[in-house]
């Protein structure tokens, strides 16, 4: 019993949705960026149900180059979150100007 690949897109399209609305509601920086995770995520669990009904291998080896993007990303995007900290004293993304000193 196996199952069916629109329950894999809904719930892909559920995580998405919940991507889009904590990215355009919340204004911390670090739930932006776990936003942005989640939409990821949401697309690689679309890939791999594809690849999964094609019986194809590509789709989830593409979805194996996204993480590593996504990881070197988390990496890049925590030390530059850290450094915003460091100089500003706050995450609030309407308190953050970077062109201000």
């Amino acid at each position: 019993m196996t199952v069916p690949i629109a329950y894999y897109l809904i719930l892909a399209a559920i995580l998405f949705s919940i991507g889009v609305a904590s990215f355009l509601i919340k204004r911390n920086i670090i739930t932006i960026f776990m936003s942005i995770e989640l939409m990821l995520n949401a697309v690689n669990l679309t890939f791999v149900a594809f690849a999964h009904m094609w019986h194809q291998i590509t789709g989830q080896i593409f979805v194996f180059f996204v993480m590593v993007v996504a990881a070197a990303e988390a990496a890049v995007g925590l030390a530059i979150i850290i450094a915003i900290f460091r100089t500003r004293q706050t995450l609030n993304v309407d308190q953050v100007n970077l062109l201000k000193n």
